[in-house]
């Protein structure tokens, strides 16, 4: 990067980093203002880098401004945790803490971590110190760095799942980054008089042009959505051991309407690698984009947006060049699908696994169905460990057949024992959207249930409540919920009203296309309607959904993500 900067033709938020100290900014200050429930502007640019999101109550804005009162402040916070990997003692210190400082609920992400939602200014340290005492930490869980690094999730599927988990910790520990303002901040740990100024090997005073995700997953599951994701590293397995990873690079899924130049786009496979290489190759595809993204308009900053302009074979010639050597062919592999698996299954480790379904990924307790004090006397009785998946489901794992009987009766004791639900409801997925998201233009994870309900009436006229078809939804065209991947995928242009998304397909390697701009809800299923029934009459022997739709012509196939429209 060039030493003089003309900060004229950048973001404003690359001069924010700059100046940050090393992501310390005034974070300290504006915590300690006692005026006001929000943190200064440029804090809360700075406060992501730290897992923190400044956010306001969209239900009570406006009567709150009737009434000449500031918006209801508060924070989401959301942790790191490679592969989604918690201990029992983990999941109780954030049961504990949703109740004590957050909205008592716990939102399970698509990035196999937590979130913690209405946490207020005057508890966020409180917060982030007790959940250190369990070793669970926020750092780099948003801002322009690597995020959650992400891994296959169950491992009653593959007898590899320690090993990728484990890499997945790895390559988050080596792209963390090394400032030690969170600590500082924080857990009031002070700095050694006399010790070295905070250095950014990787990242330099400015970080990333903006954020950057990886995922790792084993054939053939594609549970993490490997061509979603900035950096995907897909195992090879041979003779009982994976030997190394396909390496895909470019996906992404943000857009802005009204934005052509933005759009989805899904990964690249670029080569193969060596399984003692990933890491290596984590950072080099990490410094490319360090020093090739765009860090004037962040709209086009990602990943994604680097490789269309550099080209793929420049972009890979520049990896190898900082590798010192060319990646490998790529291998051959199969994906099959992109969801999980529920109900009991018993692994290579002889212990069993239970993949659970949470819609929307919300944990809480709602009138006669308290999962949330079911999962809080599991974790008090199980010695094995709680993994959230990608699809914003839970996994309790490594139990033995005695424990196996114990959760099967405490989920019977509180009303959440695991029901046969529709293929459609298994494959759904949602984000936060309203009220908490500022980007929200429309409700998703508090309406997503009752489509589905009324879709399912429709699925089950033609029969095919059985059938498996992926559905998403998100408030807005930012991709939280991974939405364009859907073989159904709605997303919000004004409340009440979404575009309607078709041709994704099952194993998730291909992007969806508009086929209905701003319809209600009325439309949505008049739509769904007609081609569902065209759908039972007319497909071929096991065709998915989305392919169905893509052969029949509803919509075009698209190759790449130039092509999408809105």
């Amino acid at each position: 990067m060039k030493e003089t900067i003309d900060w004229k033709e950048l973001s404003e938020v690359e001069k924010l980093k700059y100046e940050s100290n090393f992501l310390r900014g005034t974070l300290v200050e504006s915590l300690a203002d006692p005026i006001t429930g929000a943190i200064s502007d440029g804090d809360t640019q700075i406060s992501k880098f730290h897992g923190i999101y400044q956010q306001t109550d969209r239900d009570l804005d406006k009567e709150r401004k009737h009434q000449k009162l500031e918006p209801a402040y508060s924070f989401l916070i959301r942790l790191r945790m490679p592969g989604g990997k918690f201990t029992p003692a983990q999941w109780l210190k954030m049961d504990a803490l949703s109740d004590k400082y957050a909205n008592g609920t716990l939102k399970l992400t698509t990035r196999q971590t937590f979130q913690l939602h209405g946490v207020l200014k005057k508890d966020l340290k409180n917060t982030i110190s007790e959940m250190n005492e369990e070793l669970l930490d926020t750092i780099a869980a948003c801002g322009d760095v690597n995020r959650n690094v992400m891994s296959h999730a169950n491992p009653a599927e593959s007898p590899f799942h320690a090993e990728v988990i484990h890499l997945a910790t790895q390559i988050s520990e080596h792209l963390m980054p090394r400032t030690t303002a969170y600590h500082e901040i924080w857990l009031d740990k002070k700095l050694v008089a006399n010790s070295k100024q905070d250095e950014e090997p990787l990242y330099g005073v400015r970080y990333l042009p903006r954020k950057f995700k990886i995922a790792v997953i084993i054939p053939p599951n594609n549970d993490c959505d490997v061509f979603s994701q900035d950096l995907g590293f897909i195992a090879i397995v041979e003779k009982d051991r994976i030997i190394g990873y396909n390496v895909v690079v470019g996906g992404g899924l943000g857009s802005t309407f009204g934005m052509p130049e933005t759009y989805p786009r899904t990964g690249t496979v670029i080569g193969y690698c060596e399984a003692e290489q990933v890491i290596e190759v984590a950072e080099k595809v990490l410094l490319v984009q360090r020093d090739n993204g765009d860090r004037k308009n962040r709209k086009q900053a990602r990943l994604k947006y680097t490789i269309d302009r550099m080209g793929v074979n420049e972009f890979k010639t520049e990896v190898e060049k900082l590798l010192g050597y060319e990646l490998q062919k790529e291998k051959p592999y199969k994906l099959e699908k992109n969801g999980d698996d529920y109900g009991w299954k018993k692994g290579t480790d002889n212990k069993w696994h239970l993949t659970y379904f949470v819609e929307g990924g919300r944990v809480r307790d709602a009138g006669k169905q308290q999962l949330k004090t079911a999962l809080r006397e599991i974790a008090q009785t199980i010695k094995g460990d709680f993994i959230l998946t990608g699809n914003q489901n839970l996994i309790i794992a490594g139990v033995n057949a005695a424990e196996k009987k114990q959760v099967d009766g405490i989920f019977k004791k509180y009303g959440v024992a695991p029901e046969k639900i529709s293929g459609l409801r298994k494959n759904s997925i949602a984000c936060v959207a309203l009220p908490t998201c500022p980007l929200a233009f429309a409700e998703a994870e508090r309406y997503l249930p009752d489509l589905i309900t009324k879709i399912e009436g429709i699925l089950n006229e033609f029969g095919l409540l059985k059938e498996e078809i992926v559905i998403r939804m998100t408030g807005c065209p930012n991709g939280c919920g991974r939405p364009y991947l859907a073989e159904i995928g709605l997303i919000g242009k004004s409340p009440g009203y979404y575009n309607l998304y078709l041709g994704g397909n099952f194993n998730g390697t291909r992007l969806n296309s508009l086929y209905k701009a701003t319809i209600s809800e009325e439309e949505i299923l008049s739509e769904l309607r007609t081609i569902i029934a065209d759908f039972a009459k007319n497909r071929n022997a096991k065709e998915h959904f989305g392919d169905f739709v893509i052969r029949k012509e509803y919509v075009e196939e698209i190759r790449e993500g130039k092509e999408f429209k809105h």
